[in-house]
């Protein structure tokens, strides 16, 4: 049963937060060298929240410099990996413990439905802290088949310097995403929260501290792209970077990965995603309820977000008639109403580019369906559009908002066809009564994670990542987001009794 609280409530939360303000580096809040800030904004006031430091190169190079210290020390990385265990699950229960702080603070900052910080969000970030937690000591190192004249060892080793650039619409769960498997690993971190959204990960820095991270072990830089996130991927002592966000920033990380030192880039990106309903789906009610969750769910600020509805014609009319009537189940507002599904877009900027697409041009042969409108400024309805052009940018752009398109097919290879039609391949759905052409739908779509009959993105068991231009390097998620913070090492240990018989 669900224990969330009032508007009222929730209100007087907010009314007495403690907001941090200032970057937080080994081991203390720390303002800006330069001494500037920048305002946070409540998007769904318009309203200030805090001033955030809004710190420069300068201040990456001194956080850069105490995260090295930290890792050449050894005070994390040598600590027995039950003991960094035992750390990082203190911290997962510690962010327990100040859950409703932390998610007023989220939806404050981001706009965010409340009842998706408290339900989804917090909950889920712990599951990711303590479920890498757990993996600490218990992955093992390998051995490789040498013959009798030879051991070889292959180990893993922490790599070192890590940087973490988090986006803004899922500031605490992609943080989680980020530094439990680099922690965990024995790593020294970094993060560049997006600036919109920078509230949680500060006081999660400070949760971490008092779980036992030692100072400098994990580092919250503030400020914009260019200021912070641009002098940390170009440092040549940051051995790493996982970014989250848009594809046309990765492929910066990219370039100041080769401007610099060569060091590993992780991007998982945008996406355009598919969901592909094939002509012999059944409950077309439920598939309709996962299509709304789909595309609308956050606001539709979801890189995984399937903003792409490819039906096959003969129950298109049918499953259209499901889908509206499940929008209207889905209440837009205040996010600190517990009752709204639907909050405020990120900030002013991102709201008129959402709102762009809902004017399309008369080329694009799309028809209103739902929604279209906007309310104070700030909220956007879940919107839906019938399109007769695949080449639309309603189609091939990623909108980032609650706006669904329709495209209408008469075959499977068609909608196979048109589900690939895309530079992204984030994830995609595919519904169908018979488990044979579902799985053969789904092997043939290129994406990183295709569910089959719901929408979704597996779990935290599952490796997270995309195809084409919506990931590069390495998948969030899983055993596998170890591989990304951690360096392979052979050992070869010599056991012959001839020195030319330990020549490989």
């Amino acid at each position: 049963m669900s224990d969330l609280l009032t508007r009222e409530e929730y209100g007087a939360i907010a009314a007495n937060l403690l907001l941090p303000t200032n970057s937080f580096i080994n081991g203390a809040f720390r303002a800006g060298n330069a001494g500037k800030t920048f305002a946070s904004i409540n998007p769904a006031t318009g309203e200030p929240l805090a001033d955030i430091a809004a710190c420069d190169a300068s201040d990456v190079d001194y956080a850069v410099e105490k995260a090295r210290e930290a890792f050449e020390q050894g005070t994390w990385r040598k600590q027995h990996p039950a003991d960094r265990k035992a750390v990082l699950i203190k911290l997962g229960k510690l962010i327990l413990r100040n859950k409703r702080e932390l998610a007023v603070m989220e939806s404050l900052d981001s706009g965010k439905p409340i009842a998706d910080c408290e339900e989804i969000d917090i909950p889920e970030s712990v599951n990711t802290i303590m479920w890498h937690a757990e993996l600490t000591d218990k992955l093992y190192d390998q051995t490789a088949p040498a013959g009798d004249d030879a051991l070889a060892i292959i180990v893993r080793e922490p790599i070192g310097v890590v940087g973490a650039v988090l986006p803004w619409n899922f500031p605490m769960l992609m943080l989680a995403w980020k530094i439990a498997p680099a922690l965990a690993a024995g790593n020294s971190v970094i993060v560049k929260p997006a600036e919109q959204t920078s509230l949680t990960a500060l006081r999660i820095a400070e949760l971490a501290m008092e779980a036992g991270v030692p100072a400098g072990v994990l580092n919250v830089i503030t400020g914009d792209g260019p200021s912070v996130g641009e002098p940390l991927g170009r440092h040549m002592d940051v051995d790493m970077v996982s970014f989250t966000g848009s594809t046309e920033t990765g492929r910066r990380f990219l370039h100041y990965s080769a401007d610099s030192n060569l060091k590993k880039v992780v991007l998982e990106c945008g996406g355009k995603n598919p969901f592909v309903v094939l002509s012999d789906a059944e409950d077309l009610d439920l598939i309709a309820e996962h299509v709304v969750t789909g595309a609308f769910w956050n606001m539709g600020e979801n890189c995984s977000a399937s903003s792409r509805l490819i039906v096959h014609q003969a129950i298109k009319e049918d499953l259209l008639k499901h889908v509206i009537a499940r929008c209207n189940d889905w209440r837009t507002g205040d996010p600190l109403d517990p009752t709204n599904q639907l909050g405020a877009l990120v900030d002013a900027e991102h709201f008129g580019k959402v709102c762009r697409y809902l004017k399309p041009d008369k080329a694009d042969n799309a028809t209103l369906l739902h929604g279209g409108n906007t309310i104070d400024g700030k909220y956007v309805e879940p919107t839906i559009f019938d399109v007769g052009n695949a080449g639309a940018a309603l189609v091939r752009e990623e909108i980032f908002g609650p706006v669904l398109s329709i495209l209408t097919v008469n075959n499977d290879d068609a909608a196979i066809k048109l589900a690939n039609d895309t530079s992204y391949g984030l994830t995609a759905a595919v519904f169908s009564a018979n488990a044979k052409r579902a799985i053969r739908a789904a092997r043939a779509i290129r994406a990183g994670t295709v569910t089959v009959n719901s929408y979704g993105e597996g779990d935290i068991s599952t490796p997270f990542g995309g195809y084409k231009q919506s990931g590069f390097g390495g998948r969030d998620n899983s055993i596998h987001a170890h591989d990304q913070y951690t360096e392979l090492k052979t050992i070869w240990v010599d056991l012959s009794d001839r020195p030319d018989e330990a020549i490989g």
